[in-house]
């Protein structure tokens, strides 16, 4: 395969050599050459510049004509692979029920495991594939996927199958992460400490062995697994090399971070209530704080403080949360704009917290989430927008004109 240079790029967004996630003030900073080019050679980024010094010749050219290009997203939380949509649940929450209530109605997670538990792996396959088409298209680079609405070992490694499937057939990094700890299946919905044992005694070694999954998580909450079990659970992790991203935090604040902290949890996602002795916590230690402002504007309760953890230096990450119940959407876009308006994100460091930053996330950032020689040719290219404001201000919006993947041209 010859050598693909992109033309007349009127901004060319998201250019850094480094490996580490941005934090602080370095997060509103996104490098950029003006009327530049870009040039691939097989699936890798080979150059770039002004369009003033390229050189040489390409097998073939595609011109942006003034749009900006800027690195794929990469979605580091999503429930991607699920059995059917939850419509009803959406009106019963525009007539007054909260999520929580929801739940104890018999709907939420324990809605989606029935569904589940009854469809083949081919039949979710199938689905998982056509919402992945969807969301590359939507400018989705990289992507980690869940598993969760299961909560029974034939079931979660159904889930985690697909997950693998996934893998197989797409060129984009996918990780899988083993959510047994969603929520308490109702034949142990009496015996919560039973089914803590069967996630770390039956559960887990078994999708160890078969090589599933990358990560494990738990949502840890009030009315689903307390800061105890799902130690125990992160622990059971560690000991078979699967270190935890969790759900904390994202109606009750009750110690859940501090855990994670002192068990070497990779990342910490929802986050929309934070206590002070939280915030200190994630000063102090390594972990990404995940904001999910999708479900926030869903479900309607308080979007992630990521002003707070910015200026306290800890490394902020955006994702959609994908699921069929508090975020059925995967348009990283529209994620933008949503931590810009209601989150109060400069758009630039929303980028860099969608590419850079979910990257690093994932132990990826060799691979994607910036422009860089020797990193995969997956970049975005807008239509007729001048500059990165405009993506998350034309809300509701879909700017790109066209996404690479492996410098392949999606279709």
């Amino acid at each position: 395969m010859g050598r693909t240079r992109l033309i007349n790029i009127g901004h060319l967004y998201g250019i850094t050599e480094g490996l580490s996630p941005k934090i602080g003030s370095d997060l509103a900073i996104v490098e950029n050459i003006e009327n530049a080019y870009l040039d691939f050679e097989a699936d890798r980024i080979v150059g770039y510049g002004k369009m003033s010094d390229a050189a040489g010749e390409s097998a073939e050219t595609y011109d942006v004509q003034g749009g900006i290009v800027y690195p794929t997203y990469i979605d580091c939380h999503t429930h991607l692979v699920y059995a059917q949509n939850r419509e009803g649940e959406f009106v019963d929450r525009i007539k007054g029920l909260t999520y929580q209530e929801i739940a104890q109605r018999g709907g939420g997670i324990l809605n989606s495991v029935e569904k589940l538990r009854s469809m083949s792996e081919d039949e979710l396959f199938s689905e998982a594939k056509t919402r992945l088409d969807k969301l590359i298209k939507l400018g989705t680079g990289a992507i980690e996927i869940k598993s969760g609405y299961g909560l029974s070992l034939d079931a979660e490694v159904k889930m985690l199958r697909v997950v693998k499937r996934l893998k197989q057939t797409y060129s984009i990094p996918i990780k899988a992460t083993f959510l047994g700890a969603h929520a308490f299946p109702t034949e142990f919905k009496d015996k919560p400490e039973a089914y803590v044992d069967y996630i770390i005694d039956v559960m887990l070694p078994a999708i160890a062995q078969e090589g599933l999954a990358d990560y494990i998580d738990a949502f840890c909450e009030v009315g689903y697994f307390n800061v105890e079990q799902t130690k125990r659970i992160v622990q059971a992790g560690n000991q078979v090399g699967i270190h935890a991203r969790l759900h904390v935090n994202q109606f009750e604040s009750f110690g859940a971070i501090q855990m994670a902290a002192e068990n070497n949890a990779i990342s910490v996602e929802h986050l929309e209530v934070l206590s002070d002795a939280d915030v200190e916590v994630l000063s102090n230690s390594s972990m990404y704080a995940v904001g999910l402002p999708a479900c926030s504007f869903f479900i309607k309760i308080p979007y992630t403080d990521a002003r707070r953890l910015i200026e306290a230096k800890v490394p902020f990450v955006l994702a959609s949360d994908y699921n069929p119940g508090s975020s059925p959407t995967g348009n990283l876009s529209f994620v933008m704009s949503l931590a810009c308006i209601y989150m109060q994100m400069l758009p630039s460091e929303a980028l860099n917290a969608l590419t850079v930053n979910a990257a690093c996330s994932l132990g990826i950032e060799n691979e994607v989430g910036s422009i860089a020689v020797g990193k995969k040719a997956n970049v975005i290219v807008s239509q007729q927008v001048k500059t990165l404001s405009a993506v998350p201000y034309q809300f509701g919006e879909n700017v790109i004109d066209a996404v690479f993947i492996n410098g392949q041209l999606t279709t």
